[in-house]
């Protein structure tokens, strides 16, 4: 069996004793009273309202990108009317894919654009470009599916896009025929 332990001897108190001598303790504080909490601010939201209102302010220069509706389409001219028709059905294979969720509208259109030129350099056929449907966009809409639709048309390198297939994302994305 072990030794019991003992208890310390006059030897150890003597010799914490001279060590802590001299030592104060430290001068209390006194405790902050718990009044009233702030009231919680949301930390975006008068910046977010700015720019709802600043975007919906925007008139793109085509009125078809104002009047989407819920689906978007578009084919330029020369495309034929069986290939946007494969393109809706969702009949070509998706070979890349961006999300712009969550961005502000100037990186979106940066990622966008840059996302759309790699696919053109590599050799893409088919991309999908999710958007959102701006279902939490207030009662401006959504701000992020008109613009998309706005910048596709203005990209020379779109030969068509249409509105997803509900598994693909609806119309929160739209597939995206380049050309070649």
């Amino acid at each position: 069996m072990s030794d019991p332990i003992e208890p310390p001897g006059d030897d150890d108190r003597d010799a914490f004793r001279r060590a802590v001598a001299g030592v104060r303790p430290l001068p209390r504080k006194p405790r902050p009273e718990n009044g009233p909490r702030p009231r919680a601010r949301a930390r975006f939201s008068r910046a977010e309202r700015e720019d709802v209102l600043r975007e919906s302010l925007v008139v793109p220069a085509d009125p078809a990108a104002v009047d989407t509706g819920q689906e978007l389409t578009f084919s330029r001219p020369g495309v034929r009317q069986d290939t946007l028709r494969r393109l809706k059905r969702g009949e070509f294979a998706v070979e890349a894919e961006i999300d712009l969720h969550g961005l502000r509208r100037e990186a979106a259109h940066d990622a966008l654009r840059q996302f759309l030129n790699d696919a053109v350099h590599d050799g893409l056929h088919c991309v999908r470009v999710i958007h959102g449907k701006g279902l939490r966009s207030g009662p401006t809409g959504p701000v992020l599916k008109h613009v998309v639709n706005h910048w596709l048309r203005r990209f020379d390198n779109v030969a068509a896009f249409a509105s997803a297939r509900p598994v693909d994302g609806g119309t929160g994305a739209a597939y995206v025929l380049l050309r070649k």
